[in-house]
């Protein structure tokens, strides 16, 4: 017997469906995911449990409170403002491509291209260096329970890889409960960090003041000569924001996913905009609970900003325990969404044939699983977080913000694109049912700058010893994102004048669009 629910589920997909075969696409993935578990896999790559707590120590040496403080909310705002940029587009295009398909659509497939490799490597690197944190917070948690454990260097990388094959498993065998898991996930992320929260209010026998968490600044650069000159506001306080445009990135996910998405016009732009606001409210108060937590600075700074330091200065060994153990967790729930969401990514991008390879990449298993995508995009991710077993003499992870940065850059490089098709296409944009309406020429051009804007910082030293020329200069303190974005930039350009713009025609049609039934 077919109820009503049934026959609305049934016309909900069939107009999923429809409208994926009039943007040019055979349903091959399965619909399976509720609106809930879009918004779910893109607040668990946001992760307040991993970003918060591995790059803290990027905004305490580069800023110091204030970077934190009052720049986590400001440099949220622009995200958000970025998110619903991108909100508007996946409500008009809900394509597995997500951003790449946008910018084919909006402009010419030299735009699809270049969009599609920034993606891809964004996606890549965010996912090597969520797998990389949790492997390091991981490699801490054993240190603690285990005396034998010595929790080094090469350690950590082992746990690294571990740690991605898991993910890689769960997201071959585990189609079936994939989707459950996101939203497992956004409970133990809102239940973990109010967990965390209550336990650095609670248990530590004294606090920061507000004067502290709002008005200390703290320069341990090693570039400029205090926090009051020109250096400090203009470059080394900047530096720090890679805090929050780091945690709050990977919202694309919900693009990605929308072919398996029901009601993908309007629940995946409710998820990419909503996940953006809620995480960052809850990252906030978090960071604020670190920063009043934070007694000892001299221990912290000892560690170079690590996070860990705070907790294990400013509570009991248990529930020292407790709160890194929380973060792992959360962690590689983190890493598994990354997994999906840059697997879907590359089996869309190989399905146009612009990835070498594409006929295996763009192949799914009898469970609609781009098993041979999650495979090869992994690997890459393996590739790329190499440098990390070599330890920086500046007592820096540059390595791993090294990583991040690329993260940053190819996602927010692939972000603006788009974005900016969109602004040049003004009234002859055919929205969807989510749109921005008459702010969307404003909030395109914010989104814009604000992209330029970091996209130059991230790539400049973190470190003095990172610049070439430098009396104390080392190739392991280089922030080696400049390289790894340029030398892709240089290779996709060659690769597109020397042979792709003879055959790369943007995204190709694997089904006829469906004829109008309109009377």
């Amino acid at each position: 017997m077919t109820t009503t629910d049934d026959r609305i589920h049934d016309d909900g997909q069939d107009e999923d469906s429809r409208r994926l075969a009039e943007l040019g696409y055979k349903q091959e993935l399965r619909r399976t995911w509720s609106g809930f578990s879009n918004f779910a896999i893109s607040f668990s790559i946001i992760s307040i449990l991993a970003g918060c707590f591995t790059t803290f120590g990027q905004a305490w040496n580069n800023g110091g409170p204030v970077a934190i403080s009052w720049g986590w909310p400001l440099i949220s705002l622009f995200i958000l403002i970025i998110g619903f940029c991108l909100a508007e587009l996946v409500s008009a295009y809900p394509t597995a491509g997500g951003i790449y398909w946008w910018a084919a659509k909006l402009g010419r497939p030299i735009h699809g291209w270049f969009t599609g490799w920034f993606n891809l490597i964004g996606l890549v690197a965010v996912t090597a260096s969520v797998d990389y944190g949790c492997a390091t917070f991981l490699n801490l948690t054993l240190s603690a329970l285990f005396g034998g454990w010595a929790g080094t260097l090469h350690q950590a990388f082992l746990l690294f890889v571990i740690i991605l094959a898991l993910h890689c498993a769960i997201n071959i065998f585990g189609h079936r409960i994939i989707d459950v898991l996101q939203n497992v996930s956004v409970w133990w992320h809102v239940a973990g960090a109010a967990a965390v929260v209550l336990i650095l209010a609670f248990v530590p026998d004294r606090h920061q003041s507000f004067q502290f968490v709002f008005t200390e600044r703290f320069n341990h650069s090693g570039f400029g000569g205090g926090t009051g000159d020109a250096t400090f506001w203009f470059y080394v306080l900047p530096l720090g924001f890679l805090l929050t445009q780091y945690t709050i990135t990977g919202f694309d996910a919900c693009a990605h996913v929308s072919e398996e998405t029901r009601g993908a016009s309007q629940a995946a732009a409710r998820g990419l905009w909503q996940s953006i606001f809620y995480s960052a409210i809850g990252g906030w108060v978090l960071l604020l609970a670190f920063l009043f937590a934070a007694t000892n600075v001299d221990a912290i700074n000892k560690a170079g900003g690590f996070s860990g330091a705070i907790f294990a200065t400013a509570l009991t060994p248990f529930f020292y325990k407790a709160v890194i153990i929380i973060s792992t967790i959360g962690q590689f729930f983190c890493g598994m969404s990354c997994v999906t969401s840059m697997s879907r990514m590359t089996y869309a991008f190989s399905r146009d044939r612009a990835v070498p390879g594409w006929r295996h990449w763009s192949a799914v298993n009898r469970n609609g699983t781009p098993v041979r995508a999650i495979l090869a995009a992994s690997v890459a991710g393996l590739v790329l977080t190499l440098p990390a077993l070599y330890q920086s003499k500046a007592g820096v992870p540059v390595a791993f913000y090294a990583v991040v940065s690329v993260a940053v850059i190819g996602l927010y490089l692939a972000f603006l694109i788009p974005i900016a098709l969109r602004l040049r296409m003004g009234d002859r944009f055919e929205p969807g049912p989510w749109t921005l309406g008459r702010l969307s020429r404003p909030l395109g051009w914010i989104a814009v700058i604000e992209i330029v804007i970091i996209s130059i910082y991230f790539i400049l030293p973190i470190v003095p010893a990172g610049v070439p020329g430098n009396a104390d200069f080392s190739w392991s303190a280089v922030n080696y994102a400049p390289i790894a974005v340029g030398g892709m930039v240089l290779a996709v350009g060659l690769w597109w004048f020397a042979s792709a713009r003879n055959w790369f025609t943007g995204p190709r049609r694997t089904v006829e669009a469906p004829e109008s039934t309109a009377g």
